[in-house]
Protein backbone atom coordinates (compact mmCIF):
# COMPACT_ATOMS: atom_id res chain seq x y z
CA UNK A 1 0.00 0.00 0.00
CA UNK A 2 3.20 2.62 0.63
CA UNK A 3 4.01 2.47 -2.97
CA UNK A 4 0.34 4.08 -3.73
CA UNK A 5 1.88 7.73 -1.86
CA UNK A 6 4.92 7.70 -4.52
CA UNK A 7 5.07 9.89 -7.34
CA UNK A 8 5.22 7.86 -10.32
CA UNK A 9 8.00 8.75 -12.33
CA UNK A 10 10.73 10.13 -9.57
CA UNK A 11 9.41 7.03 -7.34
CA UNK A 12 9.39 9.40 -4.22
CA UNK A 13 7.09 10.59 -1.58
CA UNK A 14 6.57 12.52 1.30
CA UNK A 15 9.40 13.63 3.66
CA UNK A 16 12.04 12.22 0.81
CA UNK A 17 12.58 15.74 -0.90
CA UNK A 18 14.35 18.55 0.50
CA UNK A 19 12.87 22.00 -0.01
CA UNK A 20 15.83 23.34 -2.23
CA UNK A 21 16.54 21.01 -5.31
CA UNK A 22 19.31 20.75 -7.71
CA UNK A 23 18.46 19.89 -11.55
CA UNK A 24 21.51 18.28 -13.62
CA UNK A 25 20.30 16.23 -16.82
CA UNK A 26 22.54 13.02 -16.12
CA UNK A 27 21.23 9.91 -13.86
CA UNK A 28 25.32 10.20 -13.07
CA UNK A 29 25.98 13.90 -12.04
CA UNK A 30 23.77 12.83 -9.30
CA UNK A 31 26.51 10.59 -7.91
CA UNK A 32 29.08 13.38 -8.71
CA UNK A 33 27.08 16.18 -6.83
CA UNK A 34 26.30 13.53 -4.37
CA UNK A 35 30.26 13.76 -3.04
CA UNK A 36 29.79 16.96 -2.09
CA UNK A 37 26.83 15.85 0.68
CA UNK A 38 26.80 14.80 3.93
CA UNK A 39 24.71 12.11 5.01
CA UNK A 40 23.41 11.40 1.81
CA UNK A 41 20.64 8.58 0.87
CA UNK A 42 20.11 7.51 -2.61
CA UNK A 43 16.03 7.49 -2.53
CA UNK A 44 15.25 6.15 -6.09
CA UNK A 45 16.56 5.84 -9.63
CA UNK A 46 13.90 5.17 -12.25
CA UNK A 47 14.03 5.91 -15.70
CA UNK A 48 15.89 8.90 -16.15
CA UNK A 49 15.46 9.92 -12.84
CA UNK A 50 18.24 9.69 -9.88
CA UNK A 51 17.62 11.12 -6.75
CA UNK A 52 19.45 11.69 -3.87
CA UNK A 53 19.15 13.97 -0.43
CA UNK A 54 21.70 14.99 1.99
CA UNK A 55 23.22 18.18 3.49
CA UNK A 56 25.58 20.81 2.14
CA UNK A 57 26.84 22.91 5.65
CA UNK A 58 24.23 21.71 7.65
CA UNK A 59 21.17 23.10 4.65
CA UNK A 60 18.75 20.17 3.67
CA UNK A 61 19.04 19.39 -0.41
CA UNK A 62 18.27 16.75 -2.86
CA UNK A 63 19.00 16.24 -6.58
CA UNK A 64 17.11 15.06 -9.11
CA UNK A 65 18.63 14.28 -12.51
CA UNK A 66 15.88 15.41 -15.75
CA UNK A 67 17.26 13.06 -18.33
CA UNK A 68 17.54 15.00 -21.98
CA UNK A 69 15.16 18.23 -22.71
CA UNK A 70 11.91 19.77 -21.63
CA UNK A 71 9.15 16.83 -21.08
CA UNK A 72 11.36 14.82 -18.79
CA UNK A 73 12.17 18.32 -16.58
CA UNK A 74 8.75 18.93 -16.58
CA UNK A 75 7.66 15.59 -15.04
CA UNK A 76 10.25 16.00 -12.55
CA UNK A 77 9.53 19.54 -11.61
CA UNK A 78 5.30 18.95 -11.14
CA UNK A 79 6.14 16.05 -9.26
CA UNK A 80 8.81 17.26 -6.89
CA UNK A 81 6.34 20.21 -6.11
CA UNK A 82 4.31 18.06 -5.79
CA UNK A 83 6.21 16.85 -2.69
CA UNK A 84 7.07 19.82 -1.33
CA UNK A 85 10.41 21.36 -3.37
CA UNK A 86 10.30 25.48 -3.43
CA UNK A 87 13.60 25.89 -4.61
CA UNK A 88 15.05 24.42 -8.13
CA UNK A 89 18.52 25.32 -9.75
CA UNK A 90 18.79 23.34 -12.59
CA UNK A 91 23.15 22.89 -12.93
CA UNK A 92 23.50 21.69 -16.95
CA UNK A 93 25.70 21.92 -19.61
CA UNK A 94 25.39 24.02 -22.85
CA UNK A 95 26.49 25.12 -26.03
CA UNK A 96 28.08 28.83 -26.46
CA UNK A 97 27.01 31.38 -28.92
CA UNK A 98 28.81 34.74 -28.10
CA UNK A 99 32.22 34.76 -29.51
CA UNK A 100 33.73 36.22 -25.95
CA UNK A 101 32.35 32.95 -24.65
CA UNK A 102 34.65 29.27 -24.12
CA UNK A 103 34.73 26.03 -23.37
CA UNK A 104 35.05 26.03 -19.70
CA UNK A 105 33.03 28.99 -19.10
CA UNK A 106 29.74 29.02 -16.92
CA UNK A 107 27.00 31.03 -18.21
CA UNK A 108 23.87 31.90 -15.61
CA UNK A 109 20.70 32.52 -17.00
CA UNK A 110 18.73 34.90 -16.16
CA UNK A 111 16.03 34.49 -18.83
CA UNK A 112 15.52 32.03 -21.41
CA UNK A 113 13.98 32.23 -24.57
CA UNK A 114 11.57 29.55 -25.05
CA UNK A 115 12.07 27.68 -27.98
CA UNK A 116 10.67 24.45 -26.58
CA UNK A 117 7.74 23.00 -27.33
CA UNK A 118 6.84 21.87 -23.71
CA UNK A 119 6.03 24.94 -21.84
CA UNK A 120 3.64 26.08 -24.86
CA UNK A 121 1.16 22.93 -23.48
CA UNK A 122 1.46 25.17 -20.34
CA UNK A 123 1.09 29.01 -21.12
CA UNK A 124 0.94 31.15 -24.31
CA UNK A 125 4.40 31.68 -25.84
CA UNK A 126 4.14 35.47 -24.96
CA UNK A 127 4.43 34.22 -21.19
CA UNK A 128 8.21 35.05 -20.13
CA UNK A 129 10.66 32.50 -18.86
CA UNK A 130 12.77 35.08 -16.42
CA UNK A 131 15.04 32.94 -13.25
CA UNK A 132 14.38 34.47 -9.95
CA UNK A 133 16.19 37.45 -9.51
CA UNK A 134 17.90 36.45 -6.10
CA UNK A 135 18.86 33.24 -7.01
CA UNK A 136 20.99 34.85 -10.53
CA UNK A 137 22.48 37.67 -7.73
CA UNK A 138 23.69 34.55 -5.35
CA UNK A 139 24.69 32.65 -8.47
CA UNK A 140 27.04 35.58 -9.77
CA UNK A 141 28.11 36.36 -6.58
CA UNK A 142 29.19 32.98 -5.68
CA UNK A 143 31.03 32.88 -9.30
CA UNK A 144 32.26 36.20 -8.90
CA UNK A 145 33.78 34.59 -4.84
CA UNK A 146 35.41 31.54 -6.49
CA UNK A 147 37.13 33.18 -9.08
CA UNK A 148 34.98 31.69 -11.94
CA UNK A 149 34.57 33.11 -15.69
CA UNK A 150 31.01 33.18 -15.67
CA UNK A 151 28.42 35.33 -18.33
CA UNK A 152 24.73 36.51 -17.36
CA UNK A 153 22.53 36.73 -19.56
CA UNK A 154 19.43 35.29 -21.79
CA UNK A 155 20.19 31.53 -23.04
CA UNK A 156 17.79 30.16 -25.50
CA UNK A 157 16.20 26.43 -25.08
CA UNK A 158 15.63 23.97 -27.81
CA UNK A 159 14.00 20.47 -28.55
CA UNK A 160 16.10 19.30 -31.14
CA UNK A 161 19.60 18.70 -30.97
CA UNK A 162 21.10 18.06 -34.45
CA UNK A 163 17.74 19.57 -36.45
CA UNK A 164 19.05 21.88 -39.24
CA UNK A 165 16.11 24.55 -38.07
CA UNK A 166 17.55 24.31 -34.98
CA UNK A 167 21.03 26.03 -35.99
CA UNK A 168 18.66 28.41 -37.80
CA UNK A 169 16.98 28.84 -34.53
CA UNK A 170 20.79 29.32 -32.36
CA UNK A 171 21.84 31.83 -35.41
CA UNK A 172 19.10 34.19 -34.86
CA UNK A 173 19.12 34.63 -31.49
CA UNK A 174 22.68 34.65 -31.70
CA UNK A 175 22.20 38.03 -33.38
CA UNK A 176 20.48 38.82 -30.47
CA UNK A 177 22.36 38.30 -27.84
CA UNK A 178 21.68 34.61 -26.41
CA UNK A 179 24.33 33.54 -24.78
CA UNK A 180 24.46 29.77 -25.20
CA UNK A 181 21.39 27.54 -25.74
CA UNK A 182 20.29 24.12 -24.14
CA UNK A 183 17.36 21.62 -24.00
CA UNK A 184 15.31 22.52 -20.18
CA UNK A 185 16.40 25.94 -19.25
CA UNK A 186 13.07 27.56 -20.18
CA UNK A 187 11.00 25.15 -19.17
CA UNK A 188 12.39 24.57 -15.61
CA UNK A 189 12.26 28.52 -16.03
CA UNK A 190 8.58 29.10 -17.23
CA UNK A 191 6.94 25.90 -14.61
CA UNK A 192 8.84 27.82 -11.53
CA UNK A 193 6.77 30.99 -12.37
CA UNK A 194 3.22 29.11 -12.79
CA UNK A 195 3.76 27.11 -9.86
CA UNK A 196 4.98 29.94 -8.02
CA UNK A 197 7.89 28.33 -6.88
CA UNK A 198 12.15 29.74 -7.51
CA UNK A 199 14.31 28.78 -10.23
CA UNK A 200 17.53 29.69 -11.65
CA UNK A 201 19.83 27.89 -13.83
CA UNK A 202 23.96 27.63 -14.37
CA UNK A 203 25.49 25.72 -17.15
CA UNK A 204 28.76 24.61 -18.13
CA UNK A 205 30.10 25.82 -21.60
CA UNK A 206 31.45 22.35 -23.25
CA UNK A 207 30.65 23.16 -26.64
CA UNK A 208 30.83 26.66 -29.25
CA UNK A 209 29.02 26.85 -31.98
CA UNK A 210 31.68 28.27 -34.02
CA UNK A 211 33.44 24.98 -33.61
CA UNK A 212 32.70 22.24 -36.35
CA UNK A 213 33.45 19.34 -34.09
CA UNK A 214 30.29 20.10 -31.43
CA UNK A 215 29.46 16.39 -31.53
CA UNK A 216 33.31 15.31 -30.64
CA UNK A 217 33.27 18.34 -28.16
CA UNK A 218 30.13 16.53 -26.37
CA UNK A 219 31.24 13.39 -26.19
CA UNK A 220 34.92 14.82 -24.80
CA UNK A 221 32.73 16.02 -21.61
CA UNK A 222 30.52 12.67 -22.08
CA UNK A 223 33.54 10.55 -21.69
CA UNK A 224 35.52 12.76 -19.09
CA UNK A 225 31.99 12.63 -16.75
CA UNK A 226 32.02 8.94 -17.34
CA UNK A 227 35.67 8.81 -15.97
CA UNK A 228 35.05 10.74 -13.53
CA UNK A 229 38.53 12.63 -14.33
CA UNK A 230 39.17 15.53 -16.98
CA UNK A 231 38.82 19.79 -17.09
CA UNK A 232 35.51 19.88 -17.52
CA UNK A 233 34.44 17.67 -14.80
CA UNK A 234 36.63 19.84 -12.86
CA UNK A 235 34.54 23.19 -14.02
CA UNK A 236 31.30 21.03 -13.81
CA UNK A 237 32.41 20.37 -10.12
CA UNK A 238 32.65 24.86 -9.83
CA UNK A 239 29.27 24.94 -11.08
CA UNK A 240 27.95 22.47 -8.46
CA UNK A 241 29.49 24.32 -5.94
CA UNK A 242 28.46 27.55 -6.40
CA UNK A 243 24.83 26.19 -6.97
CA UNK A 244 25.23 24.72 -3.46
CA UNK A 245 26.50 27.87 -1.98
CA UNK A 246 23.53 29.92 -3.52
CA UNK A 247 21.16 27.11 -1.71
CA UNK A 248 23.06 28.04 1.50
CA UNK A 249 22.67 32.07 0.74
CA UNK A 250 18.95 31.10 0.27
CA UNK A 251 18.71 29.62 3.28
CA UNK A 252 20.58 32.17 5.53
Amino acid sequence: MEDKKLQPHILCQEGDIAPSVLLPGDPGRVLRMAELLDNVKEISFNREYRVVTGKYRGVLVSICSTGIGGPSAAIAMEELITLGAKVFIRVGSCGASQENIEVGDLVISDSAIREDGTTLEYIPIQFPAVADRQIVNFLEKNAQKMGVRSFVGPTVTIDALYSSETKKTKDLWKNFGALAQDMESSVILTLARIKKVRAGSILLVVDHESEKNIREKIAEYSIQARDKRGELVEHEKKAIQIALETIVDLNS
